[in-house]
């Protein structure tokens, strides 16, 4: 079971906290033995508190910029990889560099990630595209072009941030 993601935001900023904390006590400590401890720690915590209302950000905030669409966007990466992989394999750059075994298992890969809901649907679409492409094997400029394509509209997938 894995810890929600707004747990684990509150758990570090307590975490970050009490070093600071920490490390102010430590530093009045080697300054003026137990006094000075104390008087560190309280003006590491009044200056972290500070810093905190001046410049508020809300684990929340923090959350939902963590969420967005990232995994959309990973697994686009993903496709794209996979199908230059492909690529790869198709036309490689020697005659004998590649089995027929591993540029079936290379095809079989790019088609199932290239399948997947999750992905926007320009990338879903220049990826059927390059695939057309590069299962036809007779162009390899088309092919370039395909995934070259395909790498635009990823990179358009991350636009929005």
């Amino acid at each position: 079971m894995t810890t929600p993601l707004r747990t684990r935001v509150y758990v570090m900023t307590i975490v970050v906290l009490v070093c600071v904390v920490g490390s102010g006590a430590c530093l009045g400590f080697l300054v003026a033995d137990w006094s000075g401890a104390l008087v560190g720690a309280g003006a590491a915590g009044l200056g972290a508190g500070f810093g905190m209302l001046v410049r508020p950000r809300p684990a929340r905030t923090s959350v939902q910029e963590a969420r967005g669409d990232g995994y959309a966007e990973g697994i686009a990466d993903v496709v794209l990889l996979s199908i230059a992989m492909y690529e790869a394999a198709v036309f490689p750059l020697t005659t004998d560099g590649v089995s027929d075994e591993e540029q079936e298992a290379r095809r079989t890969l790019a088609y199932r990630l290239s399948a997947y809901d999750g992905l926007p649907r320009s990338v879903r679409v220049s990826a059927a595209a390059a695939l057309e492409a590069l299962d036809d094997g007779l162009d390899a400029e088309r092919a370039r072009a395909a995934v070259k394509d395909l790498s635009l509209a990823v990179y358009d997938c991350r636009g929005s941030r």
